[in-house]
């Protein structure tokens, strides 16, 4: 099969790198979505599940910081899983006005679903390299994500 071909436009060729991961970003997005359509989840809805497979209970604003999702995409997340079924959302004990979120016996099977469909997305997003390159990638993408998210810290600190 023929190595595909990538057009960059112009006024992007100062940035090959960030346009390449605009487009692998896009692509998997798109193809995760189409997988949880098939569960009948939403993009998004899948890492609000993980974090509560991992520790249920929590409040919506712990959920909140273990996503990075704004707070206007995690209520209306919850809101919609709480509706399917998944979890429920109840006023905790110390403070009513704080939210608890628990998963119902619907969404803790989720468990097997979820965890296929991360293998499967990962066995396409991989099938043309090697382990090492996968490792290497994986490596490669933390070093990026943090050398942005640390230059938002400090331009945060300096306004």
């Amino acid at each position: 099969m023929p190595a595909p071909t990538h057009r960059t436009p112009s006024t992007a060729g100062e940035g090959p790198m960030s346009y390449a991961i605009f487009q692998l970003a896009r692509a998997h997005r798109a193809h995760a979505a189409a997988m949880l359509r098939e569960m009948d989840l939403h993009p998004g809805q899948e890492l609000l599940l993980m974090q509560l497979l991992d520790r249920d209970g929590q409040t919506q604003s712990e959920l909140l910081e273990s996503v990075g999702l704004d707070h206007s995409t995690v209520s209306k997340s919850l809101r919609r899983m709480q509706d399917a079924g998944l979890l429920v959302r109840e006023p905790a004990e110390h403070d009513r006005r704080v939210m608890v979120v628990h998963l119902t016996d619907k969404g803790r099977a989720m468990r097997e679903p979820i965890a296929a469909m991360w293998r499967a997305l990962e066995e396409i997003s991989a099938r043309d390299l090697s382990a090492q390159q996968a490792e290497s990638f994986v490596r490669i993408a933390y070093a990026i994500t943090d050398a942005i998210n640390s230059r938002d810290v400090a331009a945060g600190e300096s306004e």
